[in-house]
């Protein structure tokens, strides 16, 4: 998009105002007149400038409502395997993690086969509310066998990536993860985690992931603000 001089301008203005945060993430910009009028240029000219925004993807038009800072909804790029902490650094946001269960205990049936471990074998749970720059946006459950990363049972996981503690402490590299994503809602309990309402839409994503050789490392339950969290795939048809 080729904009005029005055165009130029003011999408510099705005685009220095939003890298500074005059404009917050989800937040509504003054309507067009306003922004012409203080910027000193047409709302055609305005226009401009916005759409060229727009475009870039920092900026999401309403046909009622105006302009809008879209909101920071963490997401995977579509076929990429991201840990929460990546996805979160990829924004410019402060990841956290809040350990709230972490224990040894045996596995149920279904972990010992998900897992390929024999049935009661020893397991760790992890249980940790994860935030993006202190915002609570997911509830997750992660058990992985013992016998594959005994080093977690005393590791330390608030505010780090898990990822790259099985990486760095066990020698372990998350190569592939089985991601299943379906809708719910909150339960009262999740709601008070998560800084929502009691039957908040949730999305509730479910995953076994892999080394490169195929062997199973973790089972993990990530429970999702619905607001807050987007997921992508790339589908293809067959030959």
């Amino acid at each position: 998009m080729t904009l005029s001089p005055a165009a130029t301008q003011a999408y510099d203005q705005l685009t220095q105002e939003l890298n500074v945060g005059v404009f917050a993430s989800g937040a509504r910009l003054p309507g067009e007149r306003e922004l012409a009028d203080r910027l000193g240029i047409s709302r055609v000219t305005l226009r401009s400038a916005l759409g060229a925004l727009e475009t870039e993807g920092r900026l999401t038009r309403s046909a009622q409502r105006g302009w809008f800072v879209p909101a920071n909804v963490l997401g995977e790029p579509p076929s990429t395997l991201q840990s929460f902490t990546e996805m979160a650094k990829a924004r410019g946001l402060r990841p956290t993690a809040r350990v709230m269960h972490h224990a040894v205990r045996t596995a149920t049936l279904d972990e010992a086969e998900r897992l390929r471990i024999a049935p009661a074998s020893p397991v760790i749970q992890i249980n940790r509310l994860r935030g993006m720059d202190g915002t609570p946006v997911c509830f997750d459950v992660v058990v992985v066998p013992e016998q594959r990363a005994p080093q977690l049972a005393g590791a330390v996981l608030d505010d780090v990536s898990l990822y790259e503690t099985l990486r760095e402490l066990c020698g372990i590299t998350i190569y592939r993860s089985a991601y299943s994503v379906t809708a719910a809602t909150a339960d009262s309990a999740l709601a008070k985690l998560l800084n929502t309402t009691v039957g908040a839409p949730i999305l509730v994503g479910e995953e076994i992931a892999y080394t490169a050789e195929g062997v199973p490392v973790l089972v993990g339950v990530n429970k999702y603000r619905g607001d807050a969290y987007r997921f992508q795939a790339d589908l293809f048809r067959r030959a």
